[in-house]
């Protein structure tokens, strides 16, 4: 055998061998956790053959490029390795989120990049089709101007989604009917607007803490709490070792129905006093003697109020009552969870920056763990963290086997 055969039968043997790194190396170099061939060699534990044989394939499916010319950091010795980056030019997915007010849908590539985005307002009547219709033509829209292969879709919804039925059990803050085939009715119009790969559907906060691990506030935490505000109510949700805890059927950590003021307001399940009443924007609002306004949303007027007339007393009094009541829940969770990092978003990320020391101090004071040391409570750091967080759902049967899922015929 000649030289080159030699070379070609050598580069195959290294595929092959590699045939099984191609999803973990994609999801590495997709989170940040391997800028580097090098680095990427050393976390899937292979030969630095087989690493840049399955970067190369990576490569060759326009998933992530290889920098074979990179500079040498200043006073490093030796040959400077290989620079692995995501492919900007590279395919996309569709993301959809449905809110109390419109729906935003965009195009995100891989490592949580939104490439477009365009929001939209309407009015949420009691049939889903319609606003999930509406968000997936946007979308549509974004793919025909943009050009981009799309590899899946998925949808953000601000409701529990039972599994495995895909069911929006709990629109509360929605007039959707309960047990609305939001997943179903998602799959129908992406595949009737001609949108290429599968289609996903989750809770919006479920997945704005998948995309917070992945990519922002969460990043190297094992056991990840996430608590959010959206235009309405709380949410929350659990990453354990990288995966979302879901629960026996995609229905835990339904936290906004914490009881955290007994005597406090009516809520939606038919309880008192819940985090989702008690430390939502509405709340807030009203706490500040404050009528909420036609004009932005209600999140938005709670974050304006916060950060423009903190100095009022009765906004000083509100939002100090709010962290007082999301302390109490947030020191229930510690105390159940034992969680190595919180995150928390929304109005609870605002209420966090306004009074920092006396919600970490409530915390501590009524948890176990807080006692002990304290848990770090951090803002989240994404943009449209929930619309990431679909596109995340999206590009998972990519991260488990790049080539199967876009259809390639290569050898690895």
């Amino acid at each position: 055998m000649n030289g080159k055969g030699t070379t070609v039968t050598s580069t195959r043997t290294r595929l092959e061998r590699g045939r099984g790194a191609l999803g973990p190396a994609l999801e590495l170099v997709h989170t940040g956790r391997a800028p580097t061939r090098a680095v990427l060699t050393a976390e899937l534990g292979v030969t630095r053959a087989t690493a840049g044989a399955v970067a190369a394939e990576l490569e060759a499916l326009g998933l992530i490029q290889v920098d074979s010319r990179p500079g040498a950091a200043a006073g490093s010795q030796g040959r400077p390795s290989h620079r692995l980056t995501v492919d900007d030019a590279g395919p996309v997915v569709l993301a959809a989120q449905v809110h109390a007010d419109g729906y935003r849908a965009a195009l995100v590539g891989l490592g949580g990049r939104i490439v477009a985005t365009a929001p939209g307002c309407e009015v949420i009547d009691a049939d889903p089709a319609q606003i999930i219709g509406s968000v997936v033509n946007a979308g549509a829209r974004l793919l025909r101007e943009s050009g981009r292969r799309c590899a899946g879709a998925g949808l953000a919804v601000p409701s529990a989604v039972a599994e495995p039925e895909g069911t929006a059990l709990n629109p509360l803050h929605l007039a959707w009917p309960a047990g609305s085939a939001v997943r179903q009715i998602f799959a129908e119009r992406v595949a009737a607007a001609g949108i290429e790969g599968p289609a996903f559907t989750g809770n919006d906060v479920n997945l704005a803490a998948l995309a917070e691990h992945r990519h922002g506030a969460g990043r190297g935490a094992q056991h990840l709490l996430c608590v959010a505000t959206g235009h309405r109510g709380v949410g929350g949700a659990l990453v354990l070792n990288g995966r979302l805890h879901s629960g026996s059927s995609g229905l835990a950590l339904e936290v906004g129905h914490l009881t955290v003021n007994p005597a406090g307001r009516p809520c939606h399940c038919g309880s008192r006093g819940c985090l989702d009443v008690e430390t939502d924007p509405l709340a807030f609002l009203a706490a500040a003697g404050r009528t909420a306004g036609p004009e932005v949303s209600l999140l938005q007027q709670s974050r304006d109020l916060l950060r423009e007339e903190y100095a009022d007393p009765a906004v000083r009094g509100a939002a100090q009552a709010l962290v007082d009541r999301l302390g109490l829940g947030l020191a229930g969770l510690v105390n159940i969870l034992n969680p190595d990092r919180i995150i928390l978003g929304g109005l609870h990320q605002a209420l966090l920056a306004a009074e920092p020391d006396r919600l970490r101090a409530v915390v501590a004071d009524r948890s176990l763990w807080g006692r002990s040391g304290g848990v770090p409570i951090l803002a989240c750091t994404l943009d449209h963290n929930s619309l990431v967080g679909a596109a995340e759902l999206a590009w998972q049967p990519v991260l488990d086997d790049p080539s199967a899922a876009l259809g390639a015929g290569s050898a690895v």
